[in-house]
């Protein structure tokens, strides 16, 4: 299943480890930000709704 990478087998897989974490990283990052600006958002519409 796994290809014979040769000589380049710890650079290849070292770059798929870095990609993959990398992406991981980001997938994190976005849902947390998503979250925190839910959460402002959900403040200012109960301002609004309280001073409207």
């Amino acid at each position: 299943m796994i290809p014979d990478l040769g000589k380049y087998a710890d650079t290849v897989l070292s770059a798929y480890g870095v990609s993959l974490l990398l992406l991981v990283v980001l997938v994190v990052m976005s849902i947390r930000r998503g979250r925190k600006v839910r959460a402002e958002m959900e403040k200012v519409e109960q301002r609004v709704t309280r001073n409207g």
